[in-house]
């Protein structure tokens, strides 16, 4: 028998879940009860721990080692070794040290530069249990404000914290609670925004999945700041898991007392709900979110006014984030004062970021405010995948812009970013390799955006489809130098026209590759080439007779049948004729293919007739 008892913290999260954490959790079950462990060893549902791209994650307690993409059929190798025998399986673990045999979590390089504040319980407590929640110390703070402070002190002090929201636009938090408290409508709501549809981003869904009895403690110090007595979480119907943890954190909490009326004998009353929506990325935006929640097509007003003045049926109400509401219960359990000491002078506190692309170790990460975009991407996210070079950094989601490596070094909080005409978004940050070209990653984003936009303003609408089009024959290389003035104007005219925020950031991307990545549009209009070699259109293949066996494997593929004999008794691709699909290369068995770049079929056929005038002349 061990001589010590195990803590197992099984990351139960989306990811985790997908990848398969319910069948390592019944595999575990088991295994312990074949080596007669059962009562040695705790098993723990847990939240998002943060290195997602390792999913399953487990972590284990008294040593704190966290062991990676765990299977089912890893389990009894793990029980019989760390379990019976106190020894950790090394290859199993997420990081290992040359100076520590078995790091610890706090060790690891993926975490030493993070300081968790909203995301302190994810990973640690059960969030089906509020029992782990009030373990923590949680609805504290709600008690001290509840039973201490008045709305008006409340929002002082929130006031003093310098938190803004974390949704993207980063409006203080204090002056929309002060808004909807200084109106004399007697009926205010507030509203938790979980429409989060960002591709690459799922920060609102980590929170509400890990720990969502720390949003409606936030929620509820909220309320009672702005005068609100009733309110909403408005989650994505793609985040079931979020919905069935806060719908159990709200019935665990009305039990509690902590919902309904009277809460901590204060006077205080609130009622709350869960409203699903429909799916579509605009729903996001607060009036049309707003309008979902009535009943009607999720689709954006025009402001002003604001929902702060006239939101929900017309009543004053509160939108935050889920992020947003997240800090509260730390801020007024821990004092302003201490969440202003951390990030910069006019972007205070922690925020949630989530890496991605061809990165060591990409994942969800909550840094101080002011850290550097190297910090993030080489020092958390450990850098490039093998192979592959640093070619920009997408930052704020579809609508979010593109920065060259060159601005590797600048600060990410809201007025550095905003300098270099980027956002921060909800904190989405793809990293993008040279492998990649910059205008059809634009395209791909503003197809994105066409697809999502509602439709209701002639600037998003039009304007878009008329951006993508222009992309599209730049990639096809069809475009002219003229065209690169036409997004400018196109894009500038969409930021100042459009009814919403969605439409005023959608061109981001094609106006950010434009400023930082002009050359490369040259290149796809002037030379007819793509240096990533992704745009079809401008490629050709060709088969190296040096290499090429003439087994005639690619023949038969070729939909066009442009492969013919050459006089040497090797294949050649006819170049008028190839559609470019790539199936020849496919299928070589020696490589001897290789797609390079080079210029469209419509410039090739204009060339060859060109060629064939001057014989003539």
């Amino acid at each position: 028998m061990p001589l010590k008892r195990y803590d197992v913290l099984l990351c139960c999260g989306s990811a985790c879940v997908a990848a398969g954490a319910y069948r390592v959790k019944e595999q575990l079950v088991v295994s312990l009860a074949e080596n007669n462990l059962t009562g040695q060893v705790n098993i723990m549902e847990t939240g998002c721990m943060g290195p997602c791209d390792y999913a399953p994650l487990m972590m284990v307690y008294p040593e704190g080692i966290l062991y990676k993409k765990v299977k089912p059929e890893d389990i009894p190798e793990l029980v019989r070794e760390h379990f019976l025998k106190g020894n950790p399986l090394k290859r199993l673990m997420l990081e290992q040290s040359a100076a520590q045999l078995y790091p610890e979590v706090k060790d690891l390089p993926f975490y030493q530069k993070q300081l968790k504040i909203t995301m302190a319980n994810c990973g640690i407590i059960d969030p089906e249990k509020i029992e782990d929640y009030i373990a923590t110390g949680g609805y504290e703070a709600l008690g001290k404000v509840l039973t201490g402070l008045s709305p008006e002190q409340t929002i002082s002090l929130l006031k003093k914290s310098g938190l803004r929201g974390r949704g993207g636009a980063g409006f203080p938090t204090w002056e929309k609670c002060e808004i909807v408290y200084s109106s004399e409508e007697k009926q205010k709501y507030i509203i938790c925004n979980g429409d989060e549809g960002d591709p690459g981003t799922y920060i609102g869904r980590t929170l509400l999945e890990g720990d969502p009895h720390r949003i409606l403690e936030g929620m509820l110090i909220a309320a009672y700041a702005a005068g609100a007595s009733e309110g909403f979480f408005f989650i994505r119907a793609e985040y079931p898991l979020a919905s069935k943890r806060m719908k159990k954190a709200l019935q665990q909490a009305a039990e509690q007392g902590l919902l309904g009326k009277n809460i901590f004998s204060s006077g205080f009353s609130f009622t709350v709900e869960v409203r699903t929506g429909a799916g579509a990325f605009v729903s996001g935006e607060e009036t049309a979110l707003i309008s979902s929640i009535q009943g009607r097509r999720g689709e954006p007003a025009s402001k002003p006014p604001y929902p702060a003045i006239s939101g929900l049926w017309g009543k004053p109400t509160l939108v935050n984030s889920v992020e947003t509401l997240a800090n509260l219960p730390a801020i007024f359990s821990n004092g302003p004062a201490w969440f202003s000491k951390i990030g910069t002078e006019n972007s205070k506190g922690t925020k949630i970021f989530s890496l991605s692309g061809n990165l060591r170790n990409p994942g969800l990460m909550e840094v101080p405010l002011g850290i550097t975009l190297r910090e993030l991407i080489f020092d958390i996210g450990g850098g490039m995948g093998t192979g592959s070079k640093l070619k920009a950094v997408q930052i704020g989601g579809p609508s979010g812009g593109f920065l060259p490596p060159q601005y590797l070094d600048v600060r990410v909080d809201f007025e550095s970013l905003g300098e270099k005409d980027v956002t921060m978004g909800s904190g989405g940050i793809i990293v993008i390799d040279d492998t990649s070209c910059m205008i059809d990653l634009a395209r791909y984003f503003l197809q994105f955006s066409l697809a999502e936009s509602c439709g209701k303003c002639t600037p998003c609408r039009v304007g878009l489809k008329e951006m993508y089009h222009i992309l599209e024959r730049i990639t096809q290389g069809k475009g002219e130098v003229e065209d690169l003035q036409k997004l400018e104007v196109l894009g500038s005219n969409i930021r100042t026209l459009s009814l919403c925020g969605f439409g005023r950031s959608a061109p981001s991307p094609v106006l950010s590759t434009l400023r930082y990545f002009h050359q490369e549009y040259e290149m796809h209009i002037i030379r007819q080439r793509c240096p990533a070699k992704v745009c079809t259109s401008l490629l050709h293949f060709k088969i190296d007779k040096d290499r090429c066996i003439s087994c005639a494997l690619c023949v038969p593929e070729c939909p066009v049948d442009c492969i013919n004999v050459s006089l040497e008794n090797k294949y050649e691709i006819l170049q008028e004729e190839c559609i470019k699909c790539g199936e020849c290369m496919n299928v070589c068995p020696v490589n001897a293919i290789d797609r390079l770049p080079g210029i469209s079929r419509e410039a090739f056929r204009r060339t060859i007739r060109e060629e064939k005038l001057s014989l003539y002349e």
